[in-house]
């Protein structure tokens, strides 16, 4: 299946019902209503319009979910936190497996993205992989463009030699660092006189 590069979609569309599982209704008789706006290629995040009418439920999160608030207010109580009240713009995140109770005061709608949890040893690995391709291609497949070097820090230091040992050790800091900056690395290992 072929997915499209840019897809686009607007937050007033109409929303399909979206029941609340019935034993999670606490109070009243709150009606949801969601719309998918999208969804990755490997199916592992989507994002959708969610909104739902006053009412108390609980909700039990299986993934991440972040969210914003687009019109109304909620007010959210979870263990070890009181109740605090969330209005337009305020944006949340959800990690899987918290449980929530939501108390939707009139009205509510939302917009909400969802990533399906990876388990740690290959979300370091998915990390590794995506920090070397970052150093080496830009997306689309072509190759970066040179960055420019900033001037150096200590004006009597004398000039790098990016060595293999360098790079090696440059790779390695890579893997476990989510924003390398080479240049800094690179002052940092002249510094530390690593070569």
């Amino acid at each position: 299946m072929s997915f499209a590069l840019i897809e686009v979609a607007h937050c007033n569309m109409d929303l399909k019902p979206s029941p609340i599982e019935p034993s999670w209704i606490l109070e009243g008789n709150p009606e949801a209503r969601s719309r998918e706006l999208s969804t990755s290629a490997c199916g592992t995040t989507k994002t959708l319009i969610w909104s739902c009418t006053e009412g108390k439920f609980n909700w039990y999160y299986d993934v991440d979910e972040t969210i914003m608030i687009l019109e109304g207010s909620i007010v959210l109580e979870s263990e070890g936190m009181p109740p605090k009240r969330y209005g337009v713009g305020d944006v949340i995140l959800f990690r899987h497996g918290a449980h929530v109770k939501w108390h939707v005061e009139h009205h509510v709608k939302k917009i909400a993205f969802f990533r399906q949890t990876i388990p740690f040893g290959l979300g370091f690995a998915i990390r590794a992989i995506n920090k070397l391709k970052r150093m080496v291609f830009v997306p689309g497949g072509r190759r970066s463009t040179p960055q420019q070097v900033p001037a150096p820090l200590y004006a009597h230091a004398a000039p790098a030699r990016f060595s293999w040992r360098r790079k090696t050790h440059a790779l390695v800091a890579a893997l476990f660092l989510d924003d390398l900056n080479l240049a800094a690395l690179d002052g940092f290992l002249n510094l530390a006189q690593i070569t």
